[in-house]
């Protein structure tokens, strides 16, 4: 399907791209200031939640539910470990293989930061279908992205 462009001017506040990029951009904003009082960044939030969710589990699996490589969770997850929200241990069975666990303070702050989360939300004015319809558009998008094969883009020239 081509898009039916007949103004060939292109504006940045016309650009799916930009709309996401933007709302990104301030919805890191949103989360500091929200995760703030918990010494959490955004990243390590999202850790939490699927660590509260999946605990224990390992690296390779959480870095597959958040999208990020080991590179780049190691240095997180030491920092969410030096501040008491998890445990890592070396599997038994393969050394290679570390599993991730929330602490018993991850659980008891569990509560209270998704009702502080939630507090903020409202904050927004979104009621729960607005909230989903966008995140299923979102999804949607996403996972159309993952099926571009980049190198055969050029091609379209």
């Amino acid at each position: 399907m081509k898009l039916d462009i007949k103004d060939n001017s292109r504006k940045i506040d016309g650009e799916l791209c930009f709309g996401i990029y933007s709302a990104n951009k301030k919805f890191n904003r949103f989360y500091q200031h929200v995760l703030d009082s918990y010494g959490l960044t955004y990243p390590q939030y999202a850790v939490m939640l699927v660590l509260w969710a999946h605990s224990p589990i390992t690296v390779r699996e959480l870095g597959s539910y958040v999208d990020l490589d080991s590179g780049t969770l190691t240095p997180l997850l030491k920092r969410l470990q030096k501040n008491n929200w998890v445990t890592k241990e070396r599997s038994t069975e393969d050394e290679r293989v570390v599993n991730i666990s929330i602490t018993e303070h991850a659980e008891e702050m569990k509560d209270e930061i998704f009702a502080h989360v939630n507090h903020c939300y409202d904050i927004l004015g979104l009621t729960q279908k607005e909230i989903n319809d966008s995140l299923n558009v979102i999804n949607q998008i996403s996972d159309q992205l993952d099926k571009v094969d980049i190198s055969k883009m050029d091609e379209s020239k």
